[in-house]
């Protein structure tokens, strides 16, 4: 077995019964397009590539993808060797799909676009935002995180782990925890509890904004500083923000209690500062 790399935050799933188990959550068709992250040993490669139409596993660490190549041959596997924070994914879709299209590979056109991850935990947050960005390609993502992680994503207002990632996230897909995974599933055993989550893509935000990227400015300012109320961390905020109206004003025109803290807005409650603060 190849050893783990610490310095990529390698651990192998090694549990036949988790990984069908994750697999079976996915229930991946003949018409899905599944872009695999991280598939190490292919613990999972192997089933996917078993129900799919096709599977598209990105993996940075070369003697990985070697080993890959090597056990497991398919005409309905894609072996890449990127680094999925990097990788043009848009491209990687358009080419491959165009690419089965004009040859007449596959049974079945690819109609679904979905991912499957085990994401090393150091660099997950960065993935699921530059995955998310590409919701207008993407069906659905079932991704193994930590535990910790899990919990952010799908957490509510009035909950401590609630904050920037569960908006950003909660704005874009319904989440949905499925269930946990333990360290003895893995080789390394990590020291942390891992789980399993699900984020279907929606058809349209949860909330109606008029510019995303000033609405998620807003968010993450809202968030810079917990304990601070609402009104000092709007005032503490990057003059960049170039809010329209005063902040008391806004407020009061939301309906919003300036004492209150970010961890305690919906995002209907967000909307609502937003477009009070960058009133047109």
């Amino acid at each position: 077995m190849i050893k783990a790399k610490k310095s990529l935050g390698q651990n192998f799933l090694t549990d036949a019964q988790v990984s069908r188990r994750i697999v079976d959550s996915v229930s991946p068709k003949r018409s899905d397009l599944i872009l695999e992250i991280g598939p190490g040993m292919g613990a999972l490669t192997r089933l996917l590539v078993e129900r799919s139409g096709l599977v598209i596993a990105v993996e940075v660490d070369t003697r990985l993808a070697g080993e890959l190549r090597r056990s497991l041959v398919s005409d309905r596997l894609l072996i890449v060797e990127a680094d999925a924070l990097t990788l043009n994914w848009d491209e990687l879709i358009s080419t491959e799909t165009l690419r089965r299209k004009a040859t007449g590979e596959g049974s079945q056109e690819l109609a679904r676009v979905r991912v499957v991850a085990n994401l090393p935990y150091y660099i997950s947050t960065p993935i699921i935002e530059r995955l998310i960005r590409l919701r207008g390609r993407l069906f659905d993502l079932t991704l193994m995180l930590q535990n910790e992680v899990v919990e952010r994503i799908t957490s509510g207002p009035g909950c401590k782990e609630y904050g920037y990632l569960s908006a950003f996230v909660q704005y874009h897909c319904a989440a949905t925890k499925l269930f946990e995974v333990p360290p003895s599933a893995f080789k390394p055993a990590p020291k942390i509890q891992s789980a399993i989550v699900k984020l279907v893509v929606r058809e349209r935000p949860a909330v109606e904004v008029s510019d995303e990227s000033e609405f998620f400015a807003l968010v993450r300012a809202s968030f810079a500083q917990r304990r601070k109320t609402i009104a000092n961390n709007l005032r503490a905020a990057p003059s960049a923000l170039a809010f329209t109206k005063p902040i008391e004003a806004a407020l009061e025109a939301a309906g919003i209690d300036p004492r209150r803290r970010a961890e305690t807005f919906s995002l209907e409650e967000f909307g609502a500062l937003h477009a009070a603060l960058f009133a047109r």
